[in-house]
């Protein structure tokens, strides 16, 4: 039966805004008059979903929110539910209205003869081509519920894992800040003042504190022309970003860059192992799997590499075989595993083995980072500072001179 989406007036006035299911929208109007309501919108949850998608600040679905969804839906069709019911059910015991349009929108384009998978990917912010390519393999499969399941454990251990990293990258994102603020104060507030005090002093100033005196009235009176660069840049970086080849060109020098290189390369692997190893637990075909945990990497250098290994499994290689090309995303120890694993016939266990055990080692060497990077940021704001306070102390060493 369809929904609708409705807004209406209650007996005390006040506004109200919820889902009925009805055969028409006639008959919706006419369910909400007999209950008392007073209609002001009555819509298919469809029309309505998309009509109100374009509203500012409809858009924010959690990740949260997607992922009790697909876990919820997942023990709904373990338990028998047919899957347009099993989403009229989510939909209607959605707690925000933006994630009860979301799922409504989604039964609707599955009731109209969509396949989950092609619902799905009409909402990419939500859900990303990784996750609609494992639905649709467990579409294809007929074991839509465990995948389902699958991926809520996946995207829980992915926000887990990338909490880690945020709160790792906090404190010296605060130092730095606070480094650039401190800067900054001293450049506008405390210099000018100090070289009006020199100036009127006369005489010749050391180079240092030229410098600086120069640097904090460019700042003065061209702050304006400073944030415009600023702002060009942060521009001109974002579309470098966006860009394939700007994409690859960033992810590269990362990759270069001492420890935080391996850094980047270890999470890859830790995504990698753990995706792969759930699609092949979950019956999903290898070429099939190893294609959609490529998606998973999140980085398209070491993406690219992988491409290759899956070209050499089409032809009949091993999976160990063929991820020897990829030295930089796997170890030969890893690579070692594998190929045991293969013999032995436990590959999905052992790939998710392997994420978890180097989920430990990621953890280890982030905390080392943030060792590393909490001093060295320090002596960088001290230098800083400490480099200005200097400057401007130096011609009070020489103010007999300066005097005359």
């Amino acid at each position: 039966m369809p929904t609708f989406v409705y807004k209406a007036i209650d007996g005390a006035g006040r506004q109200v805004a919820d889902m009925l299911e009805a055969p028409s929208r006639v008959s919706a109007i006419d369910l909400l008059t007999q209950q008392g309501f007073c209609p002001v919108m009555v819509e298919a949850g469809e029309a309505a979903a998309k009509r109100e998608w374009r509203r500012p600040g409809f858009r924010i679905v959690s990740k949260a929110e997607v992922e009790a969804f697909t876990r919820e839906l997942a023990n709904l069709l373990a338990a028998g539910v047919p899957l347009s019911r099993a989403l009229n059910i989510l939909s209607r015991e959605a707690a925000r209205p933006t994630a009860k349009a979301l799922w409504a929108t989604v039964h609707d384009q599955v009731a109209g003869g969509q396949s989950l998978a092609d619902a799905l990917r009409s909402h990419p912010k939500h859900f990303p081509a990784i996750t609609v390519a494992m639905v649709r393999a467990g579409e294809m499969g007929g074991f839509l519920d465990l995948v389902l399941d699958q991926i809520a454990a996946f995207r829980s251990r992915e926000q887990d894992l990338m909490g880690k990293v945020k709160a790792a990258l906090v404190y010296p994102a605060v130092l730095a800040v606070l480094a650039t603020g401190i800067l900054t104060f001293l450049l506008i507030y405390f210099i000018p003042r100090f070289s009006q005090m020199f100036l009127e002093f006369g005489g010749s100033l050391p180079a240092l504190t030229k410098a600086i005196v120069t640097a904090s009235d460019l700042l003065v009176r061209f702050w304006f022309v400073l944030v415009l660069a600023a702002a060009l840049a942060g521009f001109g970086f974002h579309r470098i970003r966006t860009s394939p080849d700007g994409r690859r060109g960033l992810e590269r020098t990362m990759l270069r860059i001492p420890m935080f290189g391996v850094v980047v390369g270890r999470f890859a692997l830790v995504r990698f192992c753990r995706m792969l190893g759930t699609l092949v637990g979950a019956g999903v075909p290898l070429v099939g799997a190893l294609q959609v945990a490529r998606e998973a990497i999140g980085n398209q250098v070491l993406a690219d590499t992988v491409s290759g290994a899956i070209e050499q499994v089409q032809r009949g290689n091993s999976l160990a075989r063929s991820l020897q090309q990829c030295p930089v995303l796997f170890p030969p120890s890893v690579v070692e595993m594998i190929a045991v694993a293969e013999e032995s016939g436990r590959l999905d266990k052992e790939l998710v083995r392997l994420a978890g055990a180097y989920e430990q080692e990621l953890d280890r060497r982030l905390k080392m980072l943030v060792a590393l990077a909490e001093p060295a940021m320090l002596f960088l704001m001290a230098a800083l500072v400490g480099t200005v306070v200097i400057g401007m102390l130096l011609p009070i060493f020489n103010l007999q001179e300066l005097v005359r």
